[in-house]
């Protein structure tokens, strides 16, 4: 006869044949915490499990762990609680954070755009010759609010004073004024959370930061899901991430294949001539995937990886500093003006 080891939240079971205990090894009731943390760690093994059908809290009550089925699920229910705690501690990781914080840059962006396009529609009513817009339109109206207040030393007095605009009542310059501070604050928020992305990149990632640059960096962290899932990633679907439309386009019909996604707007590639971008693309997230893994798996700067990646984009201006030329040849697939006979 063998016996069957299990392990469970509350101890170490020992059954024979018949699924029948034979011994236990219990842990301390009274150590939530322990229980927890323990209740965490078997849920991540495949070995020693339970059989599919057996009982826990019987086998709970037959090792004198607890006394009746009712103090078994109250003990079950405190530590459950515990182990998801820590379970949310734990996922509240280093990438997590800048994931979050990614997505708040994203939502103050379309908030501010948005509100900030519905002031310079209200205040142009009253000041359209005014030439500013977004953060700049919402400081000065926070600042001056009415045309009227601008002192003859101001650059834009001539222009306030010859407005064609309405006047506005004073219960209008402070709502205005009012609504002008909300948005200037969303974009000093905007810029506290750029700054914190950076930094944060700079510890987590900082061979990534260095290629791609941390704000690039960090939204591919986003679009993946975090550090490890970007590491695994081949360089020809980092090349292509964002440019989904594209792809299915390119898929589904003969629309060319796209060049590169978010990347584009790296500075290597966005100020490149159109007929170099596919291939420094090609380099950047070639670069950019060995970056993520040496920050993954080693953590130490390379410093080398943005001296080979200039190296290379040296080669290929050097060896295509003109346009293609372009086919004159035509397909001859048209339709014909008559159309159908």
């Amino acid at each position: 006869m063998i016996n069957v080891k299990i392990i469970t939240w509350f101890g170490t079971l020992e059954l024979d044949d018949s699924e029948h205990l034979v011994d236990c090894d219990i842990l301390d009731r009274m150590d939530i915490d322990h229980l927890a943390r323990r209740m965490r760690e078997i849920q991540q093994e495949t070995n020693d499990i339970p059989p599919a059908g057996y009982d826990l809290c019987d086998a709970a009550q037959e090792c004198g762990f607890v006394s009746n089925g009712e103090e078994y699920v109250s003990l079950l229910h405190q530590v459950s609680i515990q182990a998801t705690k820590y379970g949310v501690a734990e996922s509240y990781t280093p990438d997590m954070r800048i994931i979050q914080a990614i997505g708040t840059l994203d939502d103050l962006d379309e908030a501010a755009n948005l509100l900030s396009e519905r002031l310079s529609e209200w205040y142009g009513l009253h000041f359209p010759e005014l030439d500013k817009n977004t953060e700049q339109l919402a400081n000065f109206v926070a600042t001056h609010g009415s045309r009227s207040t601008l002192s003859a030393e101001d650059a834009l007095f001539e222009k306030a004073s010859s407005s064609m605009g309405a006047e506005l009542s004073d219960t209008d310059e402070t709502l205005l004024k009012g609504f002008a501070q909300n948005i200037s604050a969303l974009y000093e928020d905007r810029r506290r959370i750029e700054d914190y992305i950076i930094g944060s990149m700079g510890q987590l990632a900082p061979n990534l930061s260095d290629i791609a640059g941390p704000l690039i960096g960090a939204r591919l962290i986003s679009m993946t899901g975090g550090l490890p899932r970007l590491a695994r990633l081949p360089s020809s679907t980092v090349q292509v991430m964002g440019a989904n439309r594209a792809l299915f386009k390119h898929l589904r019909s003969r629309a060319p294949s796209p060049k590169h996604g978010i990347i584009f707007n790296h500075p290597l590639i966005k100020n490149a001539p159109w007929w170099q971008r596919g291939k420094i693309a090609r380099v950047v997230a070639a670069k950019i995937s060995l970056a993520s893994r040496i920050d993954l798996y080693s953590g130490r700067v390379e410093l080398s990886l943005k001296d080979d990646l200039m190296v290379r984009i040296a080669t290929i201006e050097a060896a295509h500093p003109n346009p293609p030329a372009r086919s004159t040849v035509k397909s001859g697939k048209g339709k014909s003006k008559g159309g159908r006979r």
